[in-house]
């Protein structure tokens, strides 16, 4: 592989099974599993030279590092069972996860460039299959990449069918755990009982707004070189969120950072829009379920699986332009409010019931031809970048990566792994939009540089 800048050379490549047998099961989707279409999506995380020692002061080589790495993650395999399976389709036409011990396929590579020459802003040059894998077979993949400054890169691609980011989150701190002789804090739970639909099933007219059948979408509209979607990585400085916040919050009334965010950029894509004032924007907020579907004896914290939804709001460019930050983030808070009760949860999985086997996916996902752009914004916030020590500390950096194709945007904040309050940005957006955002607003949006890191 030669991309990026720099030269990629695979030293070998396996397969890494669960340590201990698993006796071949199937493991059913859940309703909320099967509204999504087959998406891959990323998980990278790497170490600077200088945090690659073991604890006891002495260096840890690479070679040992990857040892670690393969060695652990045989062991969480156990646990996390269906990563190491298959997808395929069952007799209705729908998936199903073959639990059978296929494995994880893992590849060892070395990499002719420092960490702090790999271009993090521009993901799509720099790591995507390059530093991180694309899936060819199974649920999940690794890379591990050692850089010719003695530091690693590890890349992880899942099936985002088997699993969501809280799903992932729970693995890779599990696998982190596990390399350092810990006990794992989340065992996962796969109790798919907890998301069967009610009798008879009360699906509401609210979900129609949001989902439909897959095979009524419309096609999604074709565009020149500029249009297409790319990804970037940026920067926001803790103030700079807090500003957002303060500005959109009023009389006593606080909206959430996300939400803050979120009407930010909404507006800033509006106003990077072309003369057109009718055309629409839309938003899709990614809401997690298991909040709102925990009871008082039932907690789906350790719920392995997607447990979403994806509420979304459009205005006219013109409406965003002239509307307040404030009014927008109450739109925003409206919004996430409609998809944040168990009800909406139950129903939605109702709505799944009542039209399998029939595939259906939500509606923001396809950009109509008559939108100037449709957005997700998911909430990274309890990306445990800071948690993932394998035993020679901290990342210097993490970050997702989600270029999932189509015309609808994606947007993911996050934690920085270094400095406490800032968050790390990705976003895969069409390129004028993130040209005329980073442009109209660099106080806010930061291109992502290894300065950052104080790698220099």
């Amino acid at each position: 592989m030669d991309s990026g800048g720099f030269p990629v050379e695979v030293r070998r490549s396996e397969v890494v099974a669960a340590v201990l047998p698993v006796q071949e099961h199937w493991l059913p989707m859940s309703n909320l599993d099967l509204l999504l279409p087959p998406l891959d999506f990323a998980i990278f995380f790497c170490y600077n030279k200088t945090t690659v020692a073991a604890k006891d002061q002495e260096t840890l080589s690479p070679e040992n590092a990857v040892a670690v790495l393969k060695k652990a993650l045989a062991q969480a395999l156990v646990s996390f069972y269906p990563f190491a399976g298959e997808l395929v389709q069952n007799r209705h036409g729908e998936p199903e996860i073959l639990c059978n011990n296929r494995g994880v396929d893992f590849t060892v590579a070395y990499a002719d460039v420092e960490l702090k020459d790999v271009d993090l802003y521009r993901p799509d040059v720099s790591v995507h299959g390059n530093l991180v894998p694309i899936k060819m077979h199974g649920v999940l993949s690794v890379q591990v990449t050692e850089l010719k400054c003695g530091g690693l890169f590890i890349g992880c691609t899942f099936d985002h069918r088997v699993a969501d980011a809280h799903s992932a989150d729970m693995f890779l701190t599990a696998w982190a755990e596990i390399a350092r002789a810990k006990p794992i804090t989340r065992l996962p739970s796969f109790r798919r009982s907890l998301f069967n639909p009610r009798r008879p099933p009360r699906p509401h007219k609210s979900i129609d707004k949001l989902y439909a059948p897959l095979l009524s979408m419309p096609p999604p509209p074709s565009g020149n070189d500029d249009d297409h979607l790319t990804s970037r990585i940026y920067y926001v400085k803790s103030e700079e969120i807090d500003r957002l916040q303060s500005q959109a919050s009023y009389n006593g009334t606080k909206r959430s950072k996300i939400e803050s965010f979120s009407a930010f950029l909404w507006k800033s894509i509006a106003a990077a829009a072309g003369d057109d004032r009718s055309k629409a924007v839309k938003l899709g907020i990614v809401v997690d379920g298991r909040t709102r579907l925990s009871g008082k004896t039932t907690t789906l914290d350790c719920y392995f699986g997607n447990v979403l939804s994806i509420p979304y709001v459009e205005a006219s460019v013109g409406e965003l332009q002239t509307t307040s930050l404030t009014e927008v983030a109450d739109m925003v808070h409206e919004c996430v409010a409609m998809a944040s009760t168990a009800e909406h949860f139950l129903a939605l999985i109702d709505w799944v019931e009542v039209r399998r086997p029939k595939p259906a996916v939500v509606k923001v996902y396809c950009k109509d031809e008559n939108d100037e752009a449709a957005v997700v914004v998911s909430s990274g916030q309890r990306f445990p970048v800071q948690e993932l020590d394998f035993g020679w500390g901290r990342p210097d950096f993490g970050s997702y990566h989600f270029p999932w194709g189509g015309e609808t945007g994606y947007v993911m904040p996050m934690p920085s792994a270094t400095r406490n309050g800032d968050w790390i940005v990705y976003m895969h957006l069409m390129k004028k939009h993130l040209d005329l955002v980073e442009t109209r607003a660099p106080h806010v949006f930061r291109p992502f540089n290894c300065n950052y890191l104080n790698l220099a």
